[in-house]
C-alpha cells in the first residue's frame, strides 16, 4: 500500500539529503581554508586530485541515472532477459571511457592547463566557433537530461511516498542545486561516491524484498514461464529485435565513451595508479548495479501481475514494485538508491554545464580581451551559473513529460553524435582538422535532431545510427578537403618519439 504521506518513513531519505548538503558546505570550507589555489581548477575539476575509488564512483554515477533505475528495469519487466544485455554493454562502456580517453585526456589537460572538454577541443582545432558550438550543445542536451532526472525522481518520490510530485521535485531538486553550487566538482565527486554506495545497498534491499514478496526465485520464474514465456527468449517474441540490440549497444554502450560528463572525469584524476584502480572498481560496480536492477525489474513480475497499462507505463514499474513489496518502514531506505542515481546525475551535469558557460565562453572571452577576472567575481559567477541552470531545469520539470528514458536517450544520442568523432579522431588521428570537426559536430547533430523530430528511421534503427554516420562522413570530407592542421598543433598533440 502507498504510504500516504508518512513523514517518519521519509526520515532516512531526509537524513541522506541533509548529508549531501553538509558535504557541499564542508568542501567549500576546505577550499576556502586552502587559500590561494586556482579557483577554476578547484571548482570545475577538483584540482586534478581524485583518487581511484572516488574516480570510479563518480564515473559510475554518470551512467547510473534515474532512467537506469526506473525506466531500465521497467523495460526489463516488459521485455524480459534480453534487456539485461543493456546492463552488459554499460559494463564495457565504463572500462572504455577510462581506458581510451582517460589517460590521453589527462595528459593533454595538464599540458595545456585545460579544465574542460571544450578546452581540449579548442586547443586541438584552434577554433573559437567550434568551442562555442560545443559549449552550446552541452548546455542544450544537458538540460534535457537533467529534466528527465528531475521528473523521474519526483515521480518515484510521489508514487512511493504519497506526497505530491511538486514536493518531491522541490526536495531533491533544491538539495542537488545547493550542494553542487556551493561545493563544485569535488562536492559532486564525494556525493557521487555516497550515492553509488546507497544505490548498491538499495538494489540489494529491493531485490531481497521482491524475492520474498513473490514467493522466492523458483516461484517467480515458474510464473514467468507459464504466463510470459516470451520473456525467456532472447528476442522476446519480437519485443527485443536485433536492431534494438544493435542500436542500444551503440547508444548506451560504445558511444558513451565520448560523453562530456564522462570524459571530464579523465581530467580530474590524481595519477595513473588511480586511473587503473578506477577502471577495475568502476567496471565491477556498474556491472553489479545495472545487472542487479534490471534483473530485479524482471523478478518484479512476482509482485506486479497486472498489465503494463494498469500500472501507468514503464516509468511506474519500479515505484509500484517498491510500494507492493516493501514494508512502510523501509520505504525511506528503498527510494534513496534510485533518487541517489538522479541526484548524482544532475549534479555531474550541472557542474559541466556551468563550466561550459563560465570557463569555455565567459572566461575565454575575457582572456582574449586581455582582462583578468578576480577570483571573488569568478566564484560568484560560477555559483550563479550553476544555480540558474538548476533552477531553469527545475521549473521546466514542473510540467512533467512522459517516458523519461526516451528523453534521456535522446539527449545521450545528441551528445554522442556531436562529440564522438570530434574527440576520437581529434585526439588519435593526425589528419583530423578544423573543417572536419565543424562539419561533423554541426551537421551530424542537426541530422540527428531533424530525424528525431520527423520520426524518420532507416531499417527501424534508432536515429543515433543516422546522426553518427552523417557526422563521420562530414568529418572525413572536411579533413580530406579542408586546410591541414597547423604543424605546431600537431607537434603538441602528436610529438615525435
Amino acid at each position: 500500500m502507498q504510504n500516504e504521506g508518512n513523514l517518519m518513513s521519509l526520515l532516512p531519505l531526509l537524513l541522506f539529503m541533509s548529508a549531501m548538503i553538509g558535504i557541499g558546505f564542508y568542501v567549500r570550507h576546505k577550499q576556502e581554508q586552502g587559500g590561494s589555489g586556482n579557483f577554476v581548477q578547484q571548482y570545475f575539476i577538483g584540482n586534478h586530485d581524485l583518487g581511484g575509488f572516488v574516480l570510479a564512483m563518480t564515473t559510475v554515477a554518470t551512467y547510473s541515472s534515474v532512467s537506469s533505475f526506473v525506466g531500465g528495469p521497467g523495460m526489463a519487466w516488459k521485455i524480459g532477459f534480453g534487456w539485461i544485455y543493456m546492463a552488459v554493454v554499460q559494463v564495457t562502456a565504463i572500462f572504455l571511457v577510462l581506458g581510451i580517453f582517460g589517460k590521453r585526456v589527462a595528459l593533454l589537460s595538464r599540458k595545456f592547463n585545460a579544465v574542460t572538454v571544450v578546452d581540449i577541443i579548442r586547443e586541438r582545432f584552434r577554433s573559437d566557433f567550434l568551442a562555442g558550438m560545443a559549449a552550446f550543445i552541452i548546455v542544450l542536451f544537458f538540460c534535457g537530461t537533467m529534466t528527465a532526472q528531475f521528473v523521474g525522481g519526483a515521480k518515484l518520490f510521489s508514487t512511493v511516498t504519497g506526497y505530491s510530485y511538486e514536493m518531491g521535485l522541490l526536495l531533491f531538486g533544491l538539495v542537488v542545486v545547493v550542494y553542487t553550487t556551493v561545493g563544485g566538482f569535488r562536492a559532486v565527486a564525494l556525493t557521487d561516491t555516497c550515492c553509488a554506495i546507497m544505490m548498491m545497498i538499495g538494489i540489494v534491499l529491493l531485490f531481497s524484498c521482491v524475492l520474498d514478496a513473490g514467493g522466492g526465485y523458483t516461484a517467480i520464474m515458474e510464473s514467468i514461464h507459464a504466463n510470459h514465456p516470451e520473456m525467456l527468449e532472447p528476442l522476446s517474441a519480437g519485443n527485443m529485435p536485433i536492431g534494438l540490440y544493435l542500436t542500444q549497444w551503440l547508444l548506451v554502450g560504445i558511444f558513451t565513451i565520448a560523453l562530456p560528463q564522462s570524459v571530464v572525469r579523465g581530467i580530474s584524476y590524481k595519477d595513473t595508479k588511480s586511473l587503473h584502480r578506477a577502471m577495475i572498481i568502476g567496471t565491477i560496480v556498474v556491472g553489479f548495479m545495472n545487472i542487479g536492477v534490471n534483473f530485479t525489474g524482471i523478478l518484479a513480475h512476482g509482485v506486479l501481475t497486472g498489465s503494463l497499462e494498469s500500472y501507468g507505463g514503464v516509468d511506474y514499474i519500479i515505484p509500484k514494485t517498491i510500494v507492493a513489496s516493501m514494508p512502510s518502514y523501509l520505504v525511506g531506505f528503498a527510494i534513496i538508491g534510485p533518487l541517489a542515481a538522479s541526484v548524482s546525475t544532475i549534479s555531474g551535469l550541472l557542474i559541466v554545464a556551468s563550466s561550459a558557460i563560465i570557463k569555455d565562453v565567459y572566461l575565454h572571452q575575457k582572456k582574449k580581451e586581455g582582462k583578468a577576472v578576480p577570483d571573488k567575481k569568478l566564484r560568484f559567477l560560477s555559483m550563479l551559473a550553476t544555480a540558474v541552470i538548476g533552477a531553469a531545469v527545475f521549473f521546466i520539470a514542473l510540467t512533467p513529460p512522459s517516458l523519461i528514458w526516451i528523453i534521456n536517450m535522446f539527449a545521450f544520442g545528441g551528445l554522442e553524435t556531436a562529440f564522438f568523432w570530434t574527440l576520437l579522431l581529434g585526439l588519435f588521428w593526425k589528419r583530423a582538422n578544423r573543417l572536419g570537426a565543424l562539419l561533423s559536430m554541426g551537421g551530424g547533430t542537426l541530422a540527428y535532431c531533424v530525424t528525431q523530430f520527423l520520426g524518420f528511421k532507416i531499417m527501424g534503427l534508432h536515429q543515433i545510427t543516422i546522426g553518427i554516420t552523417v557526422s563521420l562522413i562530414f568529418f572525413l570530407v572536411g579533413s580530406y578537403f579542408g586546410k591541414p592542421t597547423e604543424r605546431e598543433v600537431l607537434e603538441e598533440f602528436f610529438p615525435e618519439a
